[in-house]
Formats: C-alpha cells, sequence, structure tokens
C-alpha cells in the first residue's frame, strides 16, 4: 500500500476538509504515515486568511521537496490558497504535481489518476455551482474513539468584507439539507462522539430548509449529544431567535465567538461590516441576559488602513467593557482581490511597528483578562466532558467545561464521561484541579465497522499550523 501525509493549516474547516481527504485516499488504499519522509503522496491544506499562514506553505514545500527527490513522492496544494493562486503556485513551485481547491476533494482519485498515467501537473479550482454542490458524505468511523467532532453544515460566505478573501476562496454560501446534518450526527453518536460543533464561514446564515437556531435544538436532541457547538457567526445573523435556542436547550454550550473585528463605528464601515458598536453590544446583551455566565470570544483586526491612534483606543476600551473569554487578534495584511488591499493606499497604510506594538497592548490586556476569569474559577465545582489523557501529563485527564474552557485534572473516568472537577489552580490558559464524581458514563458504541483499508480512520495525521 502507498503511505500518505496531509499537513493541515488554518481554520476547522480545513482540518474537516482533511478528514474528507483521508477517506478519500483510503479508498485507493493508500495509508497515513505520521511522518512525510516515508510519504508516496503528501498533501498541504492550506489557508489564505492571513499572509503568515502561505508564508509557512511555502517553508514547508520546501522541506517536503527532499523526500520527492529520494522517493519521487507527489505534492499537492489544496484548500484557500491553492483556489486563489491557481495555476500561479505551480509555476511558483515547480516541485507541485497538483493544485485543487475546497471544491474538488471528490475529484482525487481522478486527479491522482492523471498524474499517474499521463505525467501531467494539474490545476482543478472550478468551483461548483451553488444547486450542483454536494457536500462530503463523512464516514462516522473516521470518528471512532473521538469524544467531539466537527460536522460541516454551510461553506461559502456572501457578506463580502473588505479584508476577507473568503468569498473568493470558497465561493458563495451554500447550506447542507438539515436531514442530511442530523443524519451525520446521529451517526457520530452511534460511534461514541458525544460533543458536536457545527461548522461554516458564516453559520448562523445558515439556510437548509431550517433555521439555524431549529438546526441547533434539533441536533440537541439526537440521542447520545451532550453538547453542542457552532463556529464562526456574524453579529448580523445574531437574531432573537438564536437568542432563544440558549435560553431554552441547556445542551447548547454557553460559549459563542462573535467577531466584532474593530472598536471604532468608521473603521467597521471601512471593512464593510454592517453594524455599529453600540448594536454589537446590544445583541450581545440580550445574549448574556438569556445565557448567564456564557464565554464569548472574538475575533479582532489591528492596524487595518486608516486607523488612528483614538480609533485603536476604542478597540482597547471595548476589549476592555465586554471582557472577553478569548480573542484572536491580528495585524491587518491585505489579502489579494480584496477591498481593502485595493484601497489601502488611498485609505492610508498603518505603519508596520505601530501595527506591533498594538497588537501587544491588546493581547497584553486580554491575557490579564483571561486570567482574571480563570483565577474566578479556583474553588468552583466544574462540569467537565473527558476527552481522554492529558498532553501535559499522562497521568491526569483532559477535558471541556461547557464554557470551552481546557481542564487537566486527577482522575481515572474514561473518555466520553461527563465528571465534576474541582478547581484547584488556574493560568490563563486552563485550569486544573481533582475529580469529585462520574456525573455520566461513556455511551455505549456500536461495534466497529470494518474499513477498505483495515486502519483506524481516527489515528490520520493531521498537522494544524
Amino acid at each position: 500500500m502507498k503511505r500518505y501525509f496531509i499537513h493541515t493549516f488554518g481554520c476547522q474547516m480545513n482540518v474537516n476538509d482533511s478528514l474528507r481527504m483521508s477517506e478519500v485516499l483510503a479508498k485507493l488504499s493508500y495509508v497515513p504515515t505520521p511522518t512525510p519522509d516515508d510519504a508516496d503522496l503528501i498533501i498541504l491544506n492550506t489557508c489564505a486568511i492571513r499572509e503568515k499562514a502561505e508564508d509557512k506553505m511555502l517553508s514547508a514545500l520546501g522541506r517536503y521537496r527532499p523526500v520527492k527527490v529520494s522517493r519521487g513522492a507527489l505534492i499537492g496544494v489544496g484548500g484557500c490558497v491553492a483556489q486563489q493562486e491557481k495555476d500561479r503556485l505551480l509555476k511558483k513551485v515547480p516541485y507541485v504535481d497538483f493544485v485543487f481547491g475546497p471544491d474538488n476533494i471528490a475529484k482525487l482519485p481522478e486527479i491522482i489518476d492523471r498524474i499517474t498515467q499521463e505525467r501531467e501537473r494539474i490545476v482543478e479550482t472550478a468551483f461548483v455551482d451553488s444547486e450542483e454542490y454536494i457536500f462530503p458524505r463523512a464516514d462516522p468511523e473516521t470518528s471512532r474513539g473521538k469524544v467531539t467532532e466537527f460536522v460541516t453544515v454551510m461553506k461559502g460566505c456572501d457578506n463580502v468584507c473588505s479584508f476577507c478573501v473568503v468569498p473568493h476562496t470558497r465561493g458563495r454560501e451554500v447550506s447542507r439539507a438539515f436531514p442530511d446534518v442530523l443524519t451525520e450526527v446521529a451517526d457520530l453518536a452511534r460511534v461514541g462522539v458525544r460533543e458536536v460543533t457545527l461548522i461554516g464561514q458564516n453559520v448562523n446564515s445558515y439556510k437548509g430548509g431550517i433555521s439555524f437556531a431549529q438546526l441547533l435544538l434539533r441536533t440537541a436532541e439526537v440521542p447520545g449529544i451532550e453538547r453542542v457547538r457552532f463556529t464562526t457567526s456574524h453579529p448580523h445573523d445574531l437574531s432573537d431567535e438564536l437568542i432563544e435556542a440558549f435560553r431554552i436547550q441547556p445542551k447548547i454550550a454557553p460559549h459563542f465567538h462573535l467577531p466584532v473585528q474593530c472598536g471604532s463605528d468608521r473603521i467597521l464601515k471601512m471593512m464593510r461590516r454592517d453594524y455599529t458598536v453600540e448594536q454589537y453590544l446590544e445583541r450581545l446583551a440580550k445574549l448574556r441576559a438569556a445565557r448567564p455566565g456564557i464565554a464569548v470570544t472574538t475575533d479582532i483586526i489591528v492596524g487595518f488602513p486608516g486607523e488612528t491612534d483614538e480609533e485603536f483606543e476604542m478597540t482597547m476600551k471595548l476589549t476592555e467593557q465586554v471582557r472577553y473569554e478569548n480573542q484572536f487578534s491580528f495585524i491587518f495584511s491585505p489579502r489579494p482581490k480584496t477591498g481593502a488591499s485595493l484601497r489601502e493606499k488611498d485609505w492610508g497604510p498603518v505603519p508596520h511597528e505601530v501595527k506591533i506594538t498594538r497588537l501587544e497592548r491588546l493581547q497584553k490586556l486580554q491575557r490579564k483578562i483571561c486570567g482574571e476569569i480563570t483565577a474566578a474559577q479556583v474553588g468552583l465545582e466544574v462540569e467537565v466532558l473527558v476527552e481522554g489523557h492529558s498532553k501535559y501529563d499522562a497521568a491526569k485527564r483532559f477535558g471541556r467545561t461547557p464554557e470551552n474552557r481546557t481542564v487537566n485534572f486527577d482522575g481515572d473516568a474514561p473518555a466520553g464521561a461527563l465528571v465534576k472537577v474541582l478547581i484547584e489552580r488556574a493560568t490563563p490558559n486552563q485550569l486544573m484541579g481533582k475529580q469529585l464524581a462520574v456525573l455520566q458514563a461513556p455511551t455505549v458504541v456500536a461495534p466497529p465497522v470494518e474499513t477498505l483499508t483495515g486502519v483506524q480512520p481516527d489515528r490520520f495525521p493531521l498537522v494544524v499550523a
């Protein structure tokens, strides 16, 4: 059997896409290898959201080139950079054999066959029309042994924010029919998954036959599922119906990733975000009233073209006011074909040194807030869904609270159990404690279904950069 290695960059959507690639390759009798040095096929599943991700991709390709020289390994590039660069990537990196976009994962067998039979380099980056797009059907056996799993419910984005490349790399919004989503969730529960995260580029704009709030409620009713999460969201889709779902269904985890991007209304308008800071805070206040204690995380871009010192201070003030559980903050980097990249000179680029200084200040503030939030958990008893052994100490267990806080603790509960943990110590990034009681044992799962390769798919190597 031939061996493959997949290197995954970026978001949960890419991680999920890499699993689908693994399933396709298993049907071609490829088996995974934990190291690229032994691979006959290397695939980089790329991200284009930040310039640094592209640089990492090029660096990784350079490291994999010797494998091609020594073993004749095929090298392919998939994901958002592939969709963005198309045949230009083949010209830029002459030892890459094929380039394919996110809509073309199902074509991997055809692509590999053409390369091996006809010795040609291939580019497959055409978007599939919305009416014809079929979401990849995940093999539940891929998830056997896992406690938590992602489920794709939609792809693409119609918002066209001026800083974002997603509409160019993932296409227009397409929603998956809700019966297909619920069937996949039920299949995952059958193999022992207890928590699912519904994912999409703009997940709460879902239109698959029912509203997104209704999809969450129905997912929570699937037998065996104890927690339901989702990511990522746009503030204008935080509807009253969605807020009500948080109020009435405790299985919808009290964690909401709600990107604000900036604390200045003027910059938000330039970003093509169709809300003001006041409107954002109003929706957030309703959410917190419906689900007291909900953990809110966000995305923030620092140094957007034209951002003044005063406008950056507005972002600092907003961070203090909201007290985010965490935030993913980045300096602005122009993305190809986006409005901000085309108008950066007109709006006034922020010097790189200023961007870095602002980012460091913002991240320092957020670390302080994170530390205060986790310190307040010391002495409390919390519910933890056990995911397995701690990566820091094999003698300890690891899991997450409903708010998505990571917990490493002394205990013996098996993966999939819900336990009560006393929090004894905290850092800004994690909680530590000891198991007090098992609240609920793991779900009894169906016997395994034999795969074509005999390899347990949950062991596929995924490197997330």
